[in-house]
């Protein structure tokens, strides 16, 4: 007697087998919950996932925001970078000894006056 009961209680493969095709199927057909008696319950599963998966959408539109915000912060670093090169080139360029220099080699008949201007009334 001993040993039909034990023989009863072991699993054997192909009972597992069996077992995980039949929650497979259920599972395709919709039927797993209700297998389960958990239907009762379906409204709060269907509101948790629906939370979750806001939480997993809300995280991806976080993510995407933040990596344009670094590329923004980069690209505005890069951009003060060349202001700052072409203000320095400005001021050398607005010295009077390069503007000369400048305007005899471009051939220029423009020179430094060399007395002040007289005023017309």
């Amino acid at each position: 007697m001993k040993k039909e009961r034990q023989t009863e209680k072991r699993w054997r493969l192909a009972d597992v087998g069996t077992l995980l095709r039949n929650s497979f199927v259920a599972m395709i057909r919709g039927e797993f919950l209700l297998r389960l008696n958990i239907g009762q319950y379906l409204a709060q599963i269907a509101w948790t996932f629906f939370l979750c998966a806001m939480a997993i959408l809300l995280s991806f539109l976080v993510d995407r925001t933040l990596t344009k915000v670094e590329l923004n912060r980069r690209l505005l670093k890069d951009l003060s970078i060349e202001k700052t090169e072409k203000q320095y080139e400005l001021i050398m360029l607005n010295r009077r000894s390069t503007v000369g220099a400048i305007l005899e080699a471009q051939g220029s008949a423009v020179r430094e006056p060399e007395k002040p201007a007289t005023v017309l009334e």
